[in-house]
């Protein structure tokens, strides 16, 4: 037996940074045969949703962008599309709040508009629960504390799902991220697994889905104000 497993009684010790190494282990193996089958089991569900959204959205199907994973290293996070593809006379994108429909909220408040993030799963990108992946324009606005959460794979299903309030402020979804990656355990994924029923619920029932919130980048400019 290693040495780091036995006191110097002889006698069998696994310290808690042991620990952690097994679970996160025995995490990759639940979230890649966990998302296999449940992406299995939904296929015809993913099948109507992708032709409702080509439907009331238009193509493409599904939304992709630049995403930060764990130790901030890019992958391209795929979603169904939330929002129309309007444009102005010069070809740029209008702004969020002129290209939002009833679909694509509605999309957002059940978390539907997220299930081809189970393809990222299993191929290792993510896990089941963890950070939300951010994109990459943040990455220079994140606090020393904060970076933290970049230890550990994004999540489909994230630490602030414990939270009472479905709508919480940049601060306040950082520190659960980063608090989360530094307290990995199983009791905590239990936790925010057994919270994120209560936290959908609450979406069916606030502004959620239309909630546009201010981007990370634009609220902390003042980082690289002199």
């Amino acid at each position: 037996m290693p040495n780091s497993f036995v006191t110097k009684k002889g006698i069998p010790f696994i310290s808690i940074s042991d620990l952690k190494k097994m679970y996160v282990y025995f995490k990759r193996v639940f979230d890649f045969f966990s998302a296999l089958s449940l992406l299995i089991a939904i296929s015809p569900v993913f099948i109507v949703l992708a032709f409702f959204v080509k439907i009331n959205l238009g193509s493409p199907i599904f939304f992709k962008q630049a995403r930060a994973g764990k130790g901030m290293k890019p992958f391209d996070l795929m979603k169904f599309r939330t929002m129309k593809d309007q444009r102005d006379e010069k070809g740029d994108l209008l702004p969020d709040e002129y290209r939002q429909t009833k679909f694509g909220s509605m999309l957002r408040s059940s978390s539907l508009d997220e299930l081809p993030e189970l393809i990222h799963i299993i191929k290792g990108e993510m896990s089941v629960i963890g950070p939300r992946p951010l994109p990459m324009k943040y990455n220079p606005y994140y606090r020393e504390e904060e970076l933290r959460r970049f230890d550990v794979r994004g999540g489909l299903i994230t630490p602030d799902s414990v939270d009472e309030s479905p709508i919480i402020s940049w601060d306040k979804q950082l520190k659960y991220e980063a608090d989360y990656a530094k307290d990995l355990c199983f009791s905590l994924d239990l936790k925010i697994f057994i919270s994120v029923f209560k936290i959908l619920f609450k979406r069916q029932t606030s502004e959620y889905g239309s909630f546009i919130r201010k981007e990370l980048n634009i609220e902390r400019e003042y980082m690289f104000k002199s």
